[in-house]
């Protein structure tokens, strides 16, 4: 028995999907479905790819709407920090299924999450049944003497993720930042990451701060700290890049690292510059896209961040050529940057497919891309299927109610009012 949808179009012509055990068995002109088949009806939509956000912090939706409108280093040290001492797995758990109930929403079908208590972020992405790549955040507080405090979290943390038993997760490891790890943990990691085969995420060059601290301490800038002590290589993300100059793009792209631009979040606490994705992919530099949590950002709309990628690119650049509607939808897929895990829409692949409306303002007329990137935001998408399960259709996500209701407990507990 597979999955069948029926009436839905792809790149403006009529198309039908059969899938069976997680996987698109056939795509294209005249496939429907066979005896036994659950339907999905696809009249009005078109079949995309599902979106992938490449930087979130997904328990952060408990921190929505707290300690907003201050700077980044503010925000961090005096509230968010606090706050998350005081973190439990069940809060953990909530947070990251409220995050899931809404990505599910705007089409979200993989993420990246860096956060703590990873066993129950494994736990709660299983449930919700979307795919994401997760990491326990690693600092030792920028002191080199403290380097067994980040032996002892990365092993606890990997040993909890393995523990969830869940198969839509894969395991990262991920240091916060240069400004909060040292570079004697920041090598060890390097060389943990290769020993595991296991991707690396942290944030770099987020701020022109966080570069003036690191030239001070170090006589270097961020990414040529993290070349120095070996962290630089295809299974390493960054995120943000801000603050970069030639010399790191060049240093990024010789390693093949990733770099993922969080464009809603940076402007939002105002790190004071904008991510030069022309710069980046003229020197072959994979690029994804992210909201960055939902305590910075606020939202994780992916599709409604995409819009904001494109018009900063235009603005920057004072180009409107600058980041066109298809490319920022790759971007946004995950197809400019292989590390974050984008599935083709192709027979053989991974059934992580959304549908979007057509038949609405947004989508009714007009290119599809653009439509996409320059008109919508999540709420077109009408259905969102991973790995086969039709995680929503018609707007409905199983156990939503409940989902909300046990993270505004979680909120009263930790003493955010809502």
């Amino acid at each position: 028995m597979g999955l069948a949808i029926e009436g839905a179009t792809r790149d403006g012509e009529p198309v039908g999907v059969r899938i069976e055990d997680g996987a698109i068995v056939a795509i294209g002109p005249g496939v429907g479905a066979e005896p036994g088949d659950e339907r999905l009806d696809g009249s009005g939509t078109a079949i995309v790819p599902g979106l992938v956000n490449g930087h979130t912090h997904a328990a952060m939706t408990l921190f929505r709407g707290y300690a907003d409108d201050v700077p980044l280093m503010e925000w961090l040290e005096r509230h968010i920090w606090p706050a998350e001492a005081k973190l439990d797995d069940e809060d953990v758990y909530w947070g990251t299924r409220l995050a899931c109930v809404e990505m599910i929403r705007t089409g979200t079908v993989r993420f990246w999450d860096m956060y703590w208590r990873p066993g129950a972020v494994a736990r709660a992405v299983g449930d919700a049944g979307l795919r994401a790549t997760i990491g326990p955040p690693l600092l030792d507080g920028g002191d080199g003497g403290r380097i067994d405090d980040v032996r002892r979290a990365a092993a606890e943390g990997l040993e909890a993720i393995d523990a969830a038993g869940v198969g839509p997760v894969a395991s990262s490891l991920a240091p916060h930042a240069v400004y909060t790890v040292s570079p004697e943990s920041l090598a060890w990691i390097a060389t943990e990451s290769e020993r595991l085969g296991i991707p690396v995420q942290i944030h770099a060059s987020e701020t022109e701060r966080e570069v003036e601290d690191c030239v001070a301490a170090h006589g270097l800038r961020p990414v040529e700290l993290l070349d120095r002590v070996g962290l630089l290589g295809p299974r390493t993300l960054l995120a943000h890049c801000v603050w970069l100059d030639d010399g790191e793009r060049e240093l990024i792209a010789g390693s093949r690292a990733t770099v993922v631009t969080n464009p809603v979040a940076n402007m939002k606490l105002g790190v004071g510059g904008i991510f030069d994705l022309d710069a980046a992919r003229s020197q072959g530099i994979p690029v994804g896209l992210g909201t960055d949590g939902a305590g910075s950002n606020n939202s994780l709309d992916l599709l409604a961040d995409a819009k904001h990628l494109a018009l900063a690119q235009k603005h920057l650049r004072a180009d409107a050529a600058a980041s066109p509607a298809a490319e920022t939808m790759a971007i946004a897929t995950g197809g400019r940057a292989p590390l974050l895990g984008a599935t083709p829409l192709e027979a053989g692949a991974p059934a992580d497919l959304l549908l979007v409306r057509t038949d609405g303002h947004e989508l009714g007329v007009g290119s599809l891309d653009a439509g996409l990137v320059y008109a919508a935001s999540g709420s077109v998408v009408a259905a969102t299927i991973v790995a086969g399960r039709v995680l929503m259709r018609g707007g409905d996500v199983a156990g939503e109610a409940e989902v909300v209701e046990r993270a505004r407990e979680r909120c009263r507990r930790l003493g955010i009012a809502r």
